[in-house]
């Protein structure tokens, strides 16, 4: 009998397959920003992570309903820390130097996040962690303490029951907006050890159970595995960055490709081939840029991408590549 010295995660099919042209929203933990942008990069109409970073799911659901309003609306609070403004709703990259300035950029997220998700295809949502912390001043759950003092907040661990109930107020809203959009939910694989390793497992496991019964509770609500598949079929430091926390570049494109084949169609999967040799030779800086042979590889390159310019828009790689090409 071989050994197996690796447990593989297989991953069926999904029914419904996302397209080129299919419109993609993510948004949640770092790991959203990961899958989106590598959405992103295949020319997929996709809008990552438009609220900065959110770890905990209530706070991302907050925002959600919030963006789903109409008009899209934000009632939160804003604090003013050294020379900046900073909303405890919304990532410290969501800053200005006062109040007004600071809800304009928080108004045009909201309001294009409310326009792209009345025709979003997919909803692909990753929760951080279960641990939320608590503004004693105005006794509401906060996505960011932006540095403030610890004494001004209570630290808690998100019941199931909440973050439930927190999604099915944000789901109905949803499907009044869209009732067409499926959700993704995934639990994001980064580890939170500033909150001890006990505490980043009881974390996770509460966030695995919630996602659990909202995929037996909902039929447009899907489960993908990213935090097995780092913790249990690569299952590996080496496939961790120095810091031990946050997953390695072939850690993500592994749980990428299982994504990939799992939820898109048998033509993205060929396009993404064909677009990551465009990427790579748009990449090739050549010792020789005026020479014949290197003339001749952008006119070929320039070929295969008015080619792939009907199917998705490939203007600004055009127009670089024609800027390399010696006229006459």
């Amino acid at each position: 009998m071989p050994f197996s010295f690796r447990t593989e995660l297989s991953i069926p099919p999904q029914n419904r397959r996302l397209t080129l042209h299919t419109p993609v929203f993510t948004a949640g933990s770092c790991f959203a920003e990961v899958m989106g942008q590598k959405i992103q990069h295949y020319k997929v109409p996709t809008l990552v992570n438009p609220f900065g970073t959110i770890f905990n799911p209530v706070s991302l659901f907050t925002l959600l309903q919030a963006a789903l309003q109409s008009p899209p609306t934000f009632t939160g609070e804003l604090v003013q820390r050294e020379e900046l403004w900073l909303a405890y709703d919304f990532h410290s990259s969501f800053a200005a130097p006062s109040g007004p300035e600071l809800l304009m950029r928080i108004q045009q997220a909201i309001t294009q996040s409310h326009n792209f998700l009345k025709q979003a295809d997919t909803l692909v949502l990753t929760f951080g962690t279960a641990v939320g912390y608590i503004h004693k001043a105005s006794n509401q759950l906060v996505a960011n303490c932006h540095k403030i003092p610890q004494s001004q907040f209570q630290k808690r661990l998100l019941a199931i029951s909440q973050i439930v109930a927190s999604f099915n107020s944000f789901y109905a809203v949803l499907q009044q907006v869209n009732p067409n959009a499926r959700i993704v939910l995934t639990v994001s694989p980064v580890r939170h050890l500033k909150e001890t390793i006990e505490g980043n497992s009881v974390s996770k496991s509460i966030l695995r159970v919630a996602c659990q019964e909202l995929q037996e509770r909902y039929a447009e609500v899907n489960y993908f595995p990213a935090y097995e598949l780092l913790l249990d079929d690569l299952r590996d430091y080496r496939f961790y960055k120095p810091d031990l926390i946050h997953p390695t570049e072939v850690a993500e494109d592994y749980i990428w490709e299982k994504f990939k084949t799992a939820y898109f169609d048998q033509d993205f999967q060929q396009f993404t081939e064909k677009w990551d040799k465009i990427r790579q030779a748009l990449a090739h800086k050549p010792f020789h840029p005026e020479s014949v042979n290197h003339q001749q590889f952008l006119k070929k390159l320039l070929n295969q991408l008015e080619e792939l310019n009907t199917k998705v828009d490939c203007r600004s790689e055009i127009s670089a590549v024609k800027k390399q090409l010696i006229a006459g």
